[in-house]
């Protein structure tokens, strides 16, 4: 490999980083009446505003979006299908379900979840949904050897739990006001203890994703080569699917549905440079971070004092991408 080759992928990661940091600024500069100092004059009162609402809501949107950027480039390499993103195995609608029914439960909106336990609760309601759908999705799929299997169970399960979730929002209307912001995506609801979380999560789930790189290249060639390169393909598709699974969840229990993120960020990643899955992996989850905080960053400035949803305007910016890709080339 040559050295401007291997320099490259580096070079796009710096570039990531430093955009990173700007959008951190601007996103801790944004209050509710728009743009104001980053230490505000205020006395303690403004700067704990700062410190306990603007600069975890910021981070935590660059967390939670590099989850879904890795989830995302996990799926399209696991599928070897471009299309392919983190919700394919029903986690968002399992998550959208497990909230539903904590807030039918308790009668906790989410907006008025201001302790630390009711976003726990809620976190941990979203993120049980999740997980308890991908579960279901493997006992469908009879295991982790049949993709297709996988994404046909996927489907299936993502449909139920959505119409479940469905039908507890009409039987409690109330729940369906309470639901919005879950819906529609939000960072607003978090707090240090989801940054710390999401870090963590965040930490393990690239370490072991970069660990089965190679295996997700070999992946990429097909099932036949990869196991005639000695590559354990149900170990390796298990522990891929624990990733996003995990990724995943942790990111809609705490931001709520967030679209086209995990679907983009592995697109742009690839177009900004030729990498294999061990520097492809890493370099999508910093894309997502990017996008992710870059449209927190626009839903809290564009109309202050309002804010726009930011799966909404994800959804926006992330389906006019696609739209330009599929027109300048086939996928």
């Amino acid at each position: 490999m040559s050295t401007r080759a291997s320099r490259a992928p580096a070079t796009v990661a710096l570039w990531l980083l430093a955009a990173s940091a700007l959008l951190a600024l601007a996103g801790a500069a944004i209050g509710s009446a728009g743009w104001e100092p980053l230490w505000p004059a205020g006395g303690e009162a403004a700067r704990a505003i700062v410190w306990e609402i603007r600069l975890p809501r910021t981070a935590g949107a660059w967390l939670a979006g590099a989850l879904l950027g890795l989830a995302g480039a996990v799926a399209q390499g696991l599928f070897r299908n471009p299309l392919a993103d983190p919700y394919l195995l029903g986690s968002a609608t399992g998550a959208a379900l497990g909230v539903a029914l904590l807030l039918v439960l308790l009668g906790v909106s989410p907006l008025a979840a201001a302790s630390w336990w009711s976003r726990l609760g809620l976190s941990g309601a979203g993120f049980a949904g999740a997980v308890l759908a991908v579960l279901l999705t493997l006992v469908l799929a009879k295991g982790v050897q049949h993709t297709l299997r996988l994404l046909l169970a996927g489907v299936v399960v993502g449909m139920v739990f959505g119409a479940l979730a469905a039908l507890v929002m009409y039987w409690v209307p109330d729940v369906m006001r309470a639901m919005q912001s879950f819906l529609l995506g939000t960072t607003g609801l978090i707090g240090w203890d989801g940054v710390a979380l999401l870090a963590a999560v965040l930490a393990a789930s690239v370490a072991v994703a970069v660990a089965l790189s190679r295996g997700l290249d070999a992946l990429a060639l097909g099932e036949n080569t990869a196991a005639s390169l000695g590559v354990p393909l149900a170990p390796v598709r298990t522990l891929l699917i624990g990733v996003m699974a995990l990724a995943t969840g942790a990111a809609v229990a705490q931001v709520g549905l967030i679209a086209f993120v995990g679907l983009v960020a592995p697109h742009l990643a690839r177009a900004a440079t030729r990498a294999t899955a061990r520097w492809l992996l890493p370099l999508s989850a910093l894309t997502g971070g990017v996008l992710l905080l870059a449209a927190d960053v626009l839903a809290r400035g564009l109309v202050a004092p309002q804010e726009l949803p930011v799966g909404g305007l994800t959804a926006v910016l992330g389906g006019g991408y696609l739209l330009w890709l599929m027109h300048r080339r086939p996928l």
